[in-house]
């Protein structure tokens, strides 16, 4: 045990959901009173379930011993497990969704949290299935830049270089000789996160394999693009078509422009956030992508008033 381990206030408990050829892992925080509404957090890119405990022990106790809190590892990460496979595809994470609140909460509207990626798909989702959805948070799932069709050659090659690139094994991740290198990386990505809350992620976010040397959870298949364009004219009709209130959340640093560096604008972000019905905007202050991380008590207040 490192000596700076994070001190969990809310332990979870973990659970494990067959469906749709995979084996689902879910924390579990508490249960909740008789017919409280869930609260479900769906994780980005390269991330676990288990990001969301900051967020989670900043709640208080009030708002958190009312209700089920229940976060899922995504196919391909964490514990979940996902069948062998040479790339990710969009819409599965929507069905996984569908799936798993079926499973877990059936016939009951849920509030639905996602963070970049996970953004990205409640988005969808709830433009799909706006009656599952009481309230839906977006934090950071910004979706993608425009597309033209002209572009659809190149991008589909660029998949099938990226499949052979990938049975070549050029797409391995990076090893870790210990749990510390793995902190040390996550402190590198996000020079935000405490010591003690990089050593506690490190535990969770990769393991030792059998030569000792520590890897992410996340399948790299993850890194093979899509080779279907991003069409903003789809994903603006699903959110003409989201029944729910929203909350848009931002974080300070504006990582939008950071990670596209011009070919896709705050601005045009929020020109798509018009398409939503009930919208509300919020920035968190001192705090980049990985706001839960950076600053999980203004977040979790933020997300308490706007849940109750």
């Amino acid at each position: 045990m490192i000596e700076s381990m994070y001190q969990v206030q809310r332990e979870s408990q973990s659970h494990w959901v067959p469906l749709r050829g995979c084996r689902y892992h879910v924390r579990l925080w508490g249960s909740g009173q008789p017919g409280a509404t869930p609260l479900v957090l769906a994780h980005g890119w390269m991330d676990v379930a288990a990001s969301w405990q900051f967020m989670v022990d900043a709640f208080s106790e009030a708002f958190a011993s009312q209700r089920p809190i229940m976060a899922m590892d995504w196919r391909g990460y964490g514990l979940t497990e996902t069948p062998p496979t040479d790339c990710y595809w969009f819409p599965d994470y929507l069905a996984d969704l569908d799936a798993l609140l079926d499973a877990l909460y059936p016939g009951q509207a849920i509030d639905l949290v996602g963070h970049s990626m996970g953004g990205n798909v409640v988005m969808m989702y709830a433009g799909t299935r706006p009656e599952r959805i009481r309230r839906l948070v977006n934090l950071e799932g910004f979706g993608m830049a425009a597309t033209a069709p002209a572009q659809a050659p190149t991008r589909m090659a660029q998949w099938l270089n990226e499949l052979q690139a990938q049975r070549a094994g050029d797409h391995t991740l990076k090893a870790y000789a210990d749990a510390q290198g793995v902190a040390a990386r996550l402190m590198k990505t996000n020079h935000r996160l405490q010591q003690d809350q990089a050593d506690w992620l490190a535990q969770h976010w990769a393991r030792p394999g059998p030569d000792g040397q520590w890897r992410i959870l996340g399948d790299s298949a993850h890194k093979v693009v899509n080779p279907y364009l991003f069409r903003v004219e789809e994903a603006l009709a699903m959110y003409r078509h989201i029944s729910a209130p929203v909350l848009a959340v931002e974080a300070s640093d504006d990582s939008l422009s950071q990670w596209w560096k011009g070919r896709y604008t705050l601005a045009e972000f929020h020109e798509r956030l018009k398409a939503v019905p009930t919208l509300e905007k919020a920035v968190i202050q001192d705090a980049g992508h990985m706001l839960h991380h950076d600053q999980p008590h203004a977040l979790a207040n933020l997300l308490e008033k706007f849940l109750s």
